[in-house]
């Protein structure tokens, strides 16, 4: 397309010099299609950061997950239970378990939003360790905003014993997972992952359905 812009003499594609200004002068006269160039490198750096850190994306803490245990495709959350937009988005995650047999859905939890966050976050990874997480997850979004309350009721209702539970890797799941978002520069809650795309915010059921079914596409 370049080229194309150039004048209609020929140009000797050896001469760099040439080439180069043909380059600058299209950039000039067309500096829309920055945006999109600094979107596609941006897109490009950032599979190379989710590819670097896959493993630790994907792999469940425990039990904090719902679906196939041979999935051909994850999604991953990661949310706060007194994010509103995380809670908007249950009903989308139920129906996609409900259709799709072959999806696996991680949960990762970033409590962002104050001390009540980190303390939901840190009962339902116990509960991850020696309970029903699914109840858990549920109850807490089912019920509101956390507070001491509603987190000892989900707890109750999910089972196990979070006496027992491993603090300290409930805390290095946390860091992690702080890790996790700087690095791939989520700007909130609730923030997915799905292959090597990215998506922030409460996109909804169809904008999560196509991308699962794109990526499914190129197994």
């Amino acid at each position: 397309a370049l080229m194309a812009a150039a004048p209609a003499q020929q140009v000797n594609t050896s001469d760099r010099a040439a080439i180069e200004t043909i380059v600058r002068e299209y950039i000039l006269n067309h500096p829309e299609i920055l945006p999109e160039a600094m979107a596609n490198l941006e897109a490009r750096e950032m599979k190379k950061v989710v590819e670097a850190n896959r493993k630790d994306i994907e792999t469940p803490f425990a039990g904090a997950w719902q679906g196939s245990a041979n999935a051909d495709v994850v999604l991953v959350e990661f949310f706060d239970y007194a994010c509103g937009y995380c809670r908007a988005s249950v009903p989308a995650i139920e129906q996609l378990l409900a259709e799709d047999k072959k999806l696996k859905v991680v949960y990762r939890e970033l409590p962002i939003l104050g001390d009540t966050s980190v303390e939901a976050a840190k009962a339902s990874l116990a509960v991850a360790q020696t309970g029903n997480y699914a109840v858990f997850h549920k109850t807490m979004f089912d019920t509101g905003r956390p507070s001491n309350d509603t987190i000892k009721s989900a707890q109750r209702k999910a089972g196990g014993n979070v006496g027992q539970a491993d603090q300290n890797a409930i805390n290095g799941e946390l860091s992690n997972n702080m890790r996790l978002q700087q690095q791939l520069r989520l700007n909130g809650t609730p923030a997915w992952v799905i292959g090597d795309r990215i998506l922030n915010g409460a996109v909804g059921y169809d904008e999560l359905k196509k991308a699962i079914a794109q990526e499914r596409a190129k197994k």
